[in-house]
């Protein structure tokens, strides 16, 4: 790039010189010339004059200097040359031109070429021709080209010079900023390239390029963590099946193949939801989980959701404050949020879990709360992260994979919803699930 600019540059700045000093001598020229035309035509008006005066022709032309070879005069008649200065002298006329008009001229004997200019009397018996050489029009213009032809490219030197050095210095973060890039690997992604100062364009990218090292050093940090909280989950019922298994190899006498394979069978479950859990955080992830669009009754899976919790549980389920609220999405991503959201209201309740459903301002509210110990402010964003659990719900077995409540925020969004944790009239935690209303969305009815 510094080369292919500074060529273009200098090859810009040259046609732009170029054209400039071209323009400046033809400019130089013309104006010169116009000195001389204007010079030759006063002498002709003036010679013109003096014959309308009534001084002889001979007369006015023998006062010229003998050794003047810079001017010349010719009176002309009808036909001839009657008097000359001496420089044409015995000459023919160098030119027959009406008055006011002008021609450049050559003299026998002179390399010189000459402006000529003409001019008449009033009675037209003469006609006055006064010429002025354009040595000093050559002259001056030569040395003007003599001196654009050594400045010029010197000048073009200088600018193709203080191109390069200028787009040096302005690409010297960039490449900064491409070796610092280049040494970084995934093992160090914590470094971050060199941010110039200002707010150029330069210092825009350096900034958006540690941006995204930042993101991309938090992604990696999220994998890690991730790989290693679902390897940790995986270990508790693999060890648990392999614990059982040796215990009825070395004693089979303790244990039953009715009573062992009860136990692998709920650790099997156990491994098949977290594994079809971390399948759908992962389908989230890339963007490719498929939800279906169709009118859900939210109102009829809340129903069902709480009398299997009426069924597994001894808690009181209320559920007096259901009301109608219909929702377009899929309705088993739905329903397994909403089943995450009750098992994490019956881990922690005491005595009590609240469902609610109503529509307000074009959408569905579904708030389920718990009499539990509730949910601290500073906790409230991080339960809806991966592999969470606070601190009354470190036991494994009672406070699940710490996976729930990143799935319902995960199908809460699919859905274009949105999820809050509060305070809870029975004294416990109360999650809050906002949905667009089916009509709101302008869907059908089925």
């Amino acid at each position: 790039m510094r080369v292919r600019t500074t060529i273009a540059a200098t090859v810009l700045v040259g046609l732009a010189l170029l054209a400039g000093g071209v323009a400046l001598v033809l400019a130089m020229r013309d104006a010169l010339t116009d000195e001389v035309r204007d010079v030759a035509r006063a002498r002709a008006v003036d010679t013109a004059a003096a014959l309308e005066a009534g001084t002889d022709p001979s007369f006015v032309t023998a006062g010229l200097d003998q050794d003047d070879d810079d001017a010349f005069i010719q009176i002309l008649d009808a036909d001839d040359v009657v008097a000359a200065s001496p420089l044409v002298g015995g000459d023919p006329a160098v030119a027959r031109l009406a008055a006011g008009e002008s021609a450049e001229v050559t003299i026998t004997g002179e390399d010189d070429e000459f402006l000529a200019v003409a001019a008449d009397t009033d009675t037209d018996s003469y006609t006055v021709i006064a010429a002025r050489t354009l040595d000093t029009v050559s002259e001056s213009t030569s040395v003007v080209t003599d001196l654009l032809v050594i400045g010029l490219p010197i000048l073009l030197a200088v600018a193709a010079l203080t191109t390069w050095l200028v787009v040096g210095r302005a690409l010297a973060p960039v490449e900064s900023i491409r070796r610092e890039v280049d040494a970084i690997s995934s093992a160090d992604l914590d470094r971050r390239v060199p941010n110039p100062p200002g707010n150029d364009e330069i210092a825009r990218l350096a900034t958006t390029m540690n941006s995204m090292l930042e993101r991309l050093e938090r992604g990696q940090a999220r994998q890690r963590r991730f790989v290693a909280d679902a390897s940790h989950e995986l270990r508790s019922p693999v060890a648990s099946i392999r614990q059982h298994a040796e215990v009825a190899q070395a004693h089979p006498e303790r244990t039953t193949v009715g009573a062992l394979a009860e136990t692998v069978a709920a650790e099997n479950l156990r491994v098949e939801r977290l594994v079809d859990d971390l399948l759908l955080l992962t389908r989230a992830d890339e963007h490719t989980l498929q939800l279906q669009q169709r009118p859900v009754d939210l109102d009829d899976l809340v129903f069902e959701e709480a009398q299997r919790l009426r069924d597994a549980t001894a808690l009181r389920v209320d559920t007096t404050r259901v009301s109608a609220g219909r929702v377009s999405g899929d309705r088993a991503a739905l329903w397994r949020a909403l089943r995450n959201l009750g098992d994490n209201a019956v881990r922690h309740a005491t005595s009590q879990v609240a469902f609610a459903l109503s529509e307000q301002d074009g959408a569905v509210v579904l708030d389920v709360d718990d009499d539990g110990p509730g949910i601290a402010a500073p906790d409230r964003q991080r339960v809806f992260e991966r592999f969470v659990r606070l601190d009354d719900a470190r036991d494994r077995d009672a406070g699940g994979s710490g996976l729930g409540l990143a799935i319902v925020a995960e199908v809460v969004g699919a859905h274009r919803g949105t999820i809050t944790v509060g305070n809870s009239g029975l004294g416990g935690a109360r999650f809050e699930v906002r949905l667009p209303a089916i009509d709101a969305l302008g869907a059908e009815a089925e």
